[in-house]
């Protein structure tokens, strides 16, 4: 049975989508069969992947009953990548899920149709602590946190920390943190080696050793529709995610 991780942070900004799309072609170009779900009703990591809003079916027909998860599967540009597209229509439902008998665990019963088909599975989840972000790492084998090395990107660990916690407690008592992973760091800055600092002070064993860099090439790719690595294979953004892709292996 494949790995489920969930890539989760309620603050927005912080490489959520980069790193989801990223790592997991870089996972995908190790041979391992990867699939992303996209959980944001802002579609980034859909479009990021080349594929229109308005691709369907999107992981909204399956939450909302219409088809199930392997219906939605689409195969990418990228070797051993499939997807499950996103909607704008997901933005209604953090007020339609609760309203769902067992809305907790909508995201585990869809993944079960297809989690033994992939390796590996990457759930993008969106900026909040919503019902949908519940469910998701509700549904969750590992989370990882990206963490902008910046002050503000601070303030929002302890959240969601607390929410990984209880959910463990009452849903999902499977959870765990895979790791932090400090993003947009631009080491030429006093601030982004304080925060370095102080959230490796704060999380020894729970930081990545891989830091992903301020980078143009990152930035650029999602326009092109293709991963960083399909973008420019040598750029600092593609050597930082076939690092860290090591890492989400090694760590399990």
């Amino acid at each position: 049975m494949g790995i489920v991780h969930a890539i989760a942070n309620q603050k927005g900004g912080v490489g959520k989508t980069t790193t989801t799309v990223n790592v997991s072609a870089c996972v995908a170009e190790a041979g391992y069969s990867t699939l992303i779900v996209d959980l944001d009703a802002q579609c980034n990591a859909t479009v990021g992947l080349g594929f229109d809003k308005t691709v369907g079916p999107s992981i909204y027909d399956v939450i909302s009953g219409r088809c199930e998860m392997t219906d939605a599967v689409v195969a990418t540009a990228v070797d051993n990548l499939s997807l499950v597209p996103s909607s704008p229509d997901l933005a209604g439902a953090s007020v339609e899920l609760p309203r769902m008998e067992g809305s907790e665990a909508v995201i585990r019963n869809a993944l079960a149709s297809v989690r033994e088909k992939f390796d590996y599975t990457f759930l993008d989840c969106p900026p909040s602590l919503g019902p949908l972000t519940v469910a998701t790492l509700a549904a969750a084998d590992r989370v990882i946190v990206p963490v902008q090395t910046e002050y503000f990107a601070l303030e929002g660990l302890a959240g969601l920390l607390d929410t990984v916690a209880l959910i463990q407690r009452e849903m999902n008592p499977n959870l765990r943190i895979s790791g932090m992973l400090l993003t947009m760091h631009d080491g030429r800055t006093r601030l982004a080696e304080d925060v370095e600092r102080e959230v490796r002070e704060h999380f020894p064993e729970l930081v990545f050793d891989t830091v992903i860099p301020r980078n143009v090439r990152l930035a650029e790719a999602p326009s092109f529709g293709l991963p960083v690595i399909h973008y420019d294979p040598h750029c600092a953004g593609s050597d930082a995610y076939f690092a860290l892709a090591k890492e989400v292996a090694a760590r399990g």
